[in-house]
């Protein structure tokens, strides 16, 4: 068995290369019953906008394996208990994962492993190797800068892409197996014409394809030199590469946009822009790594600090999901996180700060709700900023308070943004 999670893709899959020499493969997926279950704060952690783009996901990769004579055994409910039926019903002796660092999908294999079922994890296609790094992955850097400064140049490789497989195992014995059932996509939402990352239009939607296509297009043209000077722009499809959605998924990999921006760089030389994005690529890198060395640390009230854990504030918290703070960008920028289940970054970092700083609220609350409603949330990047912003992350300046009003002065002078997310 290879079980799918955050690599819904055939090609650069290290997992899945491992099983082409097996004979029977049944590739398998599970729609998880806690995505659909509330937390502490009353808060689903699968929302609409996500749950629409992974179904669009995990669709194109059963076409996928289809066109290679397979096709995706997709179940919905308790992970581990679905892949302990399916591995007792289809006499299977090995499931092979990608191997992930955040604490449920730790405890699901752990729980597999307990249960009799031999899972064997493959380390998953970061940019980096974790062998190729300088120092061991429980003693990466605890500060970016340090940590950048020793991977990034020659000085650490980021290894090609592999091919997607050109053929895979024939399926096993399908009797005695649960029929596989596809997620339902929503019918609306994602087309907003104000949306930033309009996930419902062609190009856009969560397909591996439609990844690739669009870095492909996105280095093809002129914004790769313009990243550097766009990258705290509020407003549109094109001032960010919005790679962040396709990676969230695993419907593409780090390393493939990496061979992608070498291309380009071939082509057209290397910018400030175009390297700038390396840097985007090392900060998601290095939040991934911290998991590494801190682990459940970084889902503490107090996360890696002596601080007590943070208090709350429920009715400032309820203000700000809806847009109700009273502060117009903050408010602007939550209407549309609301709407179109994307935010630029800058945003979010304004409105977490807003909650934390300014009302009192949770970080854990504030990072759940972003888990809900974001197209492109990534648990590790998630958690890495908040905690980041509250002062209680890796920031060497102990937490990051922002001016709503220079905010707005600096990124929407005009009030445009404002404007359009208003509401009248």
């Amino acid at each position: 068995m290879y079980w799918f999670r955050r690599d819904l893709r055939l090609a650069d899959l290290p997992g899945l290369r491992a099983t082409t020499d097996a004979a029977a493969l049944l590739p398998v997926w599970v729609d998880e019953a806690r995505w659909h279950q509330t937390d502490r704060w009353g808060i689903e952690p699968l929302g609409p906008h996500r749950a629409r783009f992974q179904a669009d996901a995990v669709a194109d990769l059963d076409r996928s394996l289809r066109a290679l004579g397979s096709r995706l055994w997709a179940q919905a409910g308790d992970p581990v208990a679905l892949i302990a039926a399916l591995v007792k019903a289809a006499s299977i002796d090995v499931v092979v994962t990608q191997a992930e660092v955040a604490p449920y999908e730790q405890d699901d294999v752990a729980a597999l492993r307990r249960a009799g079922v031999n899972v064997l994890t493959v380390a998953p296609t970061s940019l980096f190797d974790l062998s190729d790094l300088p120092f061991k992955p429980a003693a990466v850097p605890t500060v970016f800068t340090p940590f950048r400064h020793a991977v990034e140049g020659e000085r650490t490789p980021v290894h090609p892409p592999m091919a997607a497989p050109r053929s895979l195992p024939p399926l096993p014995d399908a009797a005695g197996l649960p029929e596989p059932v596809l997620p339902a996509a929503a019918s609306e939402g994602g087309d907003d014409p104000r949306s930033s990352f309009p996930y419902a239009r062609a190009g856009w939607t969560g397909a591996a394809r439609d990844a690739l296509a669009h870095v492909q297009r996105y280095f093809a043209g002129p914004l790769p030199r313009q990243y550097k000077a766009t990258r705290n722009g509020l407003s549109g499809t094109g001032f960010s590469t919005k790679f962040s959605p396709w990676l969230a998924t695993g419907a593409i990999s780090p390393r493939q946009i990496h061979a992608e921006l070498l291309a380009h760089e071939a082509r057209e030389g290397a910018s400030d822009g175009s390297r700038w994005i390396v840097f985007e690529l090392l900060w998601r890198e290095h939040f991934r790594l911290l998991h590494h060395r801190f682990g459940r640390k970084l889902y503490r009230g107090r996360g890696l600090t002596d601080q007590p854990s943070p208090g709350h504030n429920p009715q400032g918290f309820a203000r700000w999901q809806t847009g109700r703070t009273g502060v117009p960008l903050v408010d602007a920028a939550m209407r549309e996180l609301a709407a179109t289940g994307f935010m630029s970054n800058r945003l979010r970092q304004l409105v977490a700060s807003y909650l934390i700083h300014d009302l009192g609220g949770d970080w854990r609350a504030g990072a759940a709700w972003f888990e809900h409603l974001l197209v492109d949330h990534d648990v590790h990047s998630n958690h890495g900023n908040w905690l980041y912003i509250s002062g209680r992350g890796t920031d060497p300046r102990g937490g990051r308070r922002f001016n709503p009003e220079k905010q707005a002065r600096e990124h929407d002078p005009d009030g445009a943004f404002v404007r359009m997310w208003s509401g009248r």
